[in-house]
């Protein structure tokens, strides 16, 4: 069985997660494979630091593939590996204790390059400025492309209470950003 066949509408078949749950290394580098980039984005989402996305992601795969297992509901697979990367991003930030002044960068994984720098940069800095659990929600939801009842199962919250608060995000950034 190749990568491809192994990704049924966008979700990793239950038998390929099963026999990575029984120590199936080529099972588990399926799941890697259907997975990777949008962990990458959600670690570079929620720290807005290369180094410390890719460092993120890397530790949520180890962490997945120990803790495969303890997954009951193999359909929940993308919303909690998500949920792994970004708690491993927050937790790599915390533990370096970035406090200082970021650069940042415009073309983190996975990005194009909008014709007008100014408004992504804007934009970066807007996001940057939200606390990690808001990051994750808006990576969840925009990057990973979860819906509502999805994430709000990963953050312990509603479906509507997920969008209701997506919808105040997304205001509070557009009146950040003066796009009323």
């Amino acid at each position: 069985m190749n990568v491809g066949s192994a990704v049924i509408n966008g979700q990793i078949a239950e038998a390929v997660i099963e026999r990575a749950v029984a120590g199936d290394e080529m099972a588990f580098a399926r799941i890697v494979a259907g997975h990777h980039e949008d962990m990458a984005r959600i670690a570079y989402l929620v720290s807005g630091d290369l180094d410390v996305a890719a460092d993120a992601e890397q530790a949520a795969w180890a962490i997945a593939w120990r803790r495969l297992g303890a997954l009951r509901d193999p359909t929940r697979l993308r919303p909690w590996l998500m949920s792994v990367a970004a708690n491993e991003a927050r937790q790599i930030m915390r533990s370096q204790r970035r406090r200082s002044v970021r650069e940042l960068t415009i073309d983190g994984p996975g990005s194009s390059l909008a014709p007008d720098r100014s408004a992504l940069i804007d934009l970066a800095n807007a996001v940057a400025g939200l606390d990690y659990r808001d990051r994750t929600m808006i990576g969840m939801r925009y990057i990973a492309e979860l819906g509502s009842e999805a994430i709000g199962r990963e953050l312990g919250l509603s479906a509507s209470g997920v969008r209701v608060r997506l919808h105040r995000l997304l205001g509070r950034l557009r009146k950040e950003l003066g796009d009323d």
